[in-house]
């Protein structure tokens, strides 16, 4: 017997849970960070190749200023991660930036950081998977030339993994991205020893010269300099990419949830900063050169140089570098989601975003999610390099508006709390948001200057676009709202008459069906309507049932163009003409069938007539339906596997004390989900 949708999507997806098991999902902070940290440490793997890439347009000289840009870079980090640690102590039912900045700085710049995320969200899925493509294709020979569908396969795969719920994808990503920072933080401390001990040898890369470009034949001299300069800076703090997530999902923590999401902001910028600032200085130690886009990233060559002579640390570190840059991808799947159920419930984005799927995560915006993202991917080919220029524009943005609006609500609290520690408390959490705020507004206008032909526009045109339609979508649900909104004096009126027509084409059992439940509903008018489309059928129907004796009139609907969904919308426009306060209702007898190529060869001049129904007033469309044998067999097949499936995934806790499954089972699927 094959199994139906519904057996397939269990065995991908996992059995569903119940509402009252929402605390289950919850996580603790050793669960946490690799879930919600992931991308902001895999970031370490990325954005010193974007310093590298950029400085070598100026020449080999130009690496010289690789580390001072990491540390600014990691001031940079230290100051936003700070200033999220209050964030998440002010604003712990997650919205993160969205909520701190609707709150207060107004719903239209709270709408603008909402589209930057959005967009920040899926170029994280996109930047992080392609990258961690190239690792592989960088390990793999094979692999080289088809990153792009690699690529695609594996946003597929997350999405999958993510739809499991939170708790089951975090679980499976956290060895990975601790075995990451280990390899890492290892290469980098077996590197620094080798260095002092005078047996590191070179990166393979030392030995190839980096010529400046044209526009460079001084060097960093001059203004161009100082740009490129900028530009590298710009680059290098696609590192910052991620750190916002853990204040969007501060509600999937455990208790106390802003405690442990404030600890978890810390182990992330001790850990990212230290990481970033030991992977550059290494690269200059072994002077590594980064200068085409299809050379070895930085950190593979690095492992190259720190286990020359022990493949196995290689293989390692690239295996964990790569896996865990498909799993940063994870930290977008948890953040998006939750970000869209609250855009939803506000009015800005389609209701469903805010329904729960059977493993009490947000399904619809996890599937949304990746079909943007592989998008993105198939369109810039997989290529980091290109997507990166789109990239941290949006995070700037978020983190700029929110870090002002927490000064504003530091502000505002200032006014009405007197005691003197808890004032000292605010004072501080302000200064520090206020240098946070001026921090990012100096990257955001570095980076949109130096970014913006290469790429960033693109990112602010996508902005611009998702405000427009989010704001078009609350428009639309406002105006609906007003139309719906209950008179009750008005719509409480009882129609004056309702008059009932039931829909004929044949005399046959559905029809006789759909005559008696039309006649047990006691209309105050009940008649009977075929439409002429062939006179000798028509004849035919019109003597059977005088000879039958049913006790409802019958009316025959002239079509000369043999038309039959015309001449019934025109005869119901002419009922309400005469009788404007009349209902009328159209019963309208339907084939329940059990097979998908079945319901191609029935009920689609039903599904023609309902279309148009639906758009004429005073008329209200009630189908009859008749169920066919072969909707019994589809019935019994779902029984079955709903037997089968209870029995198979069935806990401990849900037999009784026998062992065996209990009696009483669904019979019908449950409701899809939205």
């Amino acid at each position: 017997m094959p199994f139906p949708g519904g057996v397939l999507k269990r065995l991908l997806v996992g059995r569903a849970l119940r509402s009252d098991r929402l605390g289950e999902t919850l996580l603790p902070k050793r669960i946490a960070l690799p879930v919600f940290a992931s991308d902001a440490l895999s970031s370490v793997a990325y954005a010193p190749d974007e310093i590298f890439l950029t400085l070598s347009a100026a020449g080999f000289a130009a690496y010289a200023f690789s580390w001072k840009i990491a540390i600014a870079v990691a001031v940079v980090m230290v100051t936003v991660v700070a200033s999220y640690r209050q964030t998440v102590r002010a604003y712990p039912n997650g919205g993160g930036d969205y909520e701190v900045t609707s709150h207060n700085l107004g719903a239209t710049v709270g709408l603008v950081v909402a589209s930057a995320l959005m967009v920040d969200y899926v170029l994280t899925v996109a930047v992080s998977i392609s990258s961690g493509a190239d690792y592989a294709a960088s390990a793999i020979p094979l692999l080289k030339g088809h990153t792009a569908a690699l690529a695609v396969g594996l946003v597929v795969v997350l999405m999958a993994m993510n739809l499991r719920g939170i708790r089951e994808s975090g679980t499976a990503f956290a060895i990975p991205t601790y075995a990451y920072m280990i390899g890492v933080l290892g290469m980098a401390l077996v590197g620094f020893v080798r260095a002092a001990l005078g047996t590191l040898p070179q990166a393979e890369t030392a030995r190839i010269p980096v010529p400046p470009s044209t526009e460079f034949p001084h060097g960093l001299t001059g203004l161009l300099g100082a740009f490129l300069i900028l530009k590298a800076f710009s680059s290098g703090s696609a590192a910052l990419t991620g750190v916002e997530a853990i204040s969007n999902g501060v509600p999937n923590f455990r208790e106390p949830k802003s405690k442990n999401a404030a600890t978890t902001l810390l182990l992330l910028g001790t850990i990212a900063v230290t990481m970033m600032f030991s992977v550059v200085v290494l690269a200059r130690i072994t002077d590594v050169h980064r200068f085409a886009a299809r050379q070895d990233p930085i950190i593979s060559q690095l492992a190259k140089a720190a286990f020359s002579g022990f493949s196995p640390g290689f293989y390692f570190v690239a295996t964990a570098t790569g896996v865990v840059l498909v799993m940063a991808a994870n930290t977008a799947f948890n953040g998006f989601p939750v970000l869209g159920s609250i855009l939803a419930k506000h009015g800005y984005l389609p209701r469903q975003l805010q329904n729960r799927g059977d493993r009490l995560a947000f399904s619809n915006g996890i599937i949304l999610l990746a079909g943007f993202a592989v998008l993105l991917i198939v369109v810039f080919d997989a290529q980091t390099t290109r997507l990166i220029q789109l990239y941290i524009v949006g995070v700037f943005v978020s983190f700029t508006a929110s870090q002002i609006g927490m000064v504003r609500h530091w502000n505002r609290h200032l006014r009405t709390v007197t005691d003197a520690a808890e004032r000292r408390r605010m004072i501080r959490s302000r200064a520090i948001n206020a240098f946070g705020a001026t921090m990012t507004g100096i990257v955001l206008f570095v980076v949109l200057v130096t970014k913006f032909l290469a790429g960033a526009w693109i990112s602010v045109a996508a902005m611009s676009v998702i405000f427009l339609t989010m704001r078009g979508i609350r428009g639309h649900y406002d105006a609906v709202s007003r139309e719906l909104f209950a008179n009750l004096d008005a719509e409480t009126a009882l129609p004056a008459r309702v008059h009932a027509i039931v829909l004929l084409s044949k005399l046959h059992k559905p029809a006789l069906r759909a005559l008696a439940y039309a006649r047990a509903t006691r209309p105050s008018v009940l008649e009977a309507v075929i439409v002429d489309v062939d006179p000798e059928e028509t004849a035919a129907l019109v003597q059977e049932w005088e000879q039958r004796g049913i006790p409802v009139p019958l009316k025959v609907l002239a079509s000369p163009y043999r038309e039959i969904t015309r001449p019934i919308v025109e005869y119901l426009r002419s009922i309400r003409r005469r009788s404007p306060r009349d209902v009328i209702t159209v019963f309208i007898p339907e084939y329940i069938v059990g097979r998908w190529w079945e319901q191609l060869l029935h009920n689609q001049t039903a599904l023609r007539l309902k279309g148009r129904l639906l758009f004429t007033p005073g008329v209200m469309v009630v189908s009859v339906p008749y169920q066919l044998k072969s909707s019994e067999r589809l019935t019994a097949q779902l029984e079955d596997a709903a037997t089968w499936w209870h029995t198979a995934t069935a806990s401990p806790t849900d037999l009784p004390a026998d062992g065996r499954p209990p009696v009483e089972l669904p019979t019908r699927p449950g409701p899809p989900e939205s």
